[in-house]
């Protein structure tokens, strides 16, 4: 039986919002919930003791930045993210896809992956979709998240058909890489502000029947 379950309690039938409860490895989530963002491993100012007063109840961290600094090999020696960050509670791990928004003047970008170079000391860093996997398996979140592309606000529509499909072939990589059943792997949705490409990456991600889904690709500069 696996260890992640959503259970939906409530439907407001006016606006269509939800109240539910996730069920992790490390703990229930009351949905819908504010992940406090610890990039680093550290939410930035604030202690976990302090983050418990605030009831915070799932962290987020970076796969990109993690295995710049101090790098995910040195996090698993410490027994994984939770005991590393001493928090017990869910842990989330972004997979560096939307570096390929934020840090697009440091990185090349293929079929087969994508090369940063690091803005601490420029050595190169290849994140494949199997690559990424394998550093949030070690890293040792509960939800992980699919190597996909983000595209910039503005991009041309075929661009962002594009990054569309290849964040689906990504997708399915990814799934194929995963070897841990304690984490549950999500498939990311793309498409810009274009209904149509949103639907389609949308399809193309239930096909592969993830057990979770992000909405990505926004919040990178359009207008609300």
């Amino acid at each position: 039986m696996s260890a992640f379950a959503f259970h939906l309690d409530a439907v407001d039938r006016g606006t269509a919002g939800r109240a539910g409860r996730l069920h992790t490895p490390h703990g229930t989530v009351t949905t819908p919930a504010f992940m406090p963002v610890g990039t680093l491993g550290t939410v930035k100012g604030l202690l976990p003791a302090q983050l418990r007063d605030a009831r915070a109840q799932m962290l987020l961290a970076n796969t990109y930045h993690l295995a710049l600094r101090p790098g995910e090999s040195i996090v698993a020696l410490h027994g994984g993210l939770h005991r590393f960050m001493d928090w017990d509670g869910p842990i989330l791990t972004d997979s560096g896809g939307f570096q390929v928004f934020s840090l697009a003047d440091l990185r090349k970008l293929d079929d087969d992956r994508i090369v940063f170079r690091s803005h601490i000391d420029g050595n190169l860093l290849e994140l494949s979709p199997e690559r990424a996997v394998r550093i949030q398996e070690a890293l040792g979140a509960d939800f992980i998240m699919c190597l996909d592309e983000c595209p910039p606000s503005g991009e041309s529509r075929e661009k962002i058909l594009q990054a569309v499909d290849r964040t689906t072939r990504w997708a399915e990589r990814c799934c194929n890489a995963q070897t841990r059943t304690d984490q549950a792997l999500f498939g990311i949705v793309q498409g810009g502000v274009h209904p149509d490409l949103r639907e389609r990456s949308a399809r193309g991600l239930l096909e592969i029947d993830f057990p979770g889904y992000a909405i990505g690709g926004l919040s990178v500069g359009e207008p609300p």
